[in-house]
């Protein structure tokens, strides 16, 4: 068998291994998330992303099968996938941006709590702890809850939130 080596052939390689990478990618999520530096300095995609590269290459490969078919040399082919790979990464990097940008988290964090108002919901006996519901923002948010003197607190209380001990509050009397 005489396997023909030539430009569109090889073209036609880089696109069908951009597209196994980019079909892997998104199957399998962020199984090369390991090896990339794809989250940039604001938490989103980067260039570097796995889907973005690939899709870079496929298009790479692609365009320049297209030109080498059309007649054009290597090179003047390679400069045609370029810009080809670059203008078909860009909007996938700009919607993996939006996408991005678009995710909210319903984690708060401790330190959040800290001078917050609450509502004693379970009763905080002497010595013990009951339970507080505190708002943050639009997120209503249960904690175990203590006195940092021991004293008892009723339900229906209002308390401040005065230190965060791990998943207890200490909280005092308003």
């Amino acid at each position: 068998m005489n396997l023909q080596l030539n430009a569109f052939t090889v073209f036609l390689a880089i696109a069908a291994v951009g597209f196994l990478i980019l079909m892997i990618s998104l199957f399998f999520g962020g199984i090369f998330d390991h090896f990339e530096g794809g989250v940039d300095d604001h938490g989103g995609p980067g260039f570097f992303s796995t889907r973005v590269i690939s899709v870079f290459v496929t298009a790479f490969g692609a365009f320049g099968a297209i030109a080498t078919h059309y007649g054009l040399n290597p090179l003047a082919a390679s400069t045609v996938g370029f810009g080809g790979g670059v203008v078909l990464a860009t909007p996938v990097l700009l919607f993996a941006r939006f996408l991005y940008s678009q995710q909210a988290s319903s984690e708060s964090r401790a330190a959040d709590l800290v001078g917050q108002t609450g509502r004693v919901i379970v009763t905080i006996p002497a010595g013990g702890v009951g339970q507080v519901r505190c708002r943050i923002g639009e997120e209503l948010i249960d904690k175990i809850a203590r006195t940092r003197q021991g004293e008892s607190i009723p339900e229906n209380t209002s308390v401040r939130v005065e230190e965060v001990l791990g998943e207890t509050v200490i909280v005092a009397r308003q």
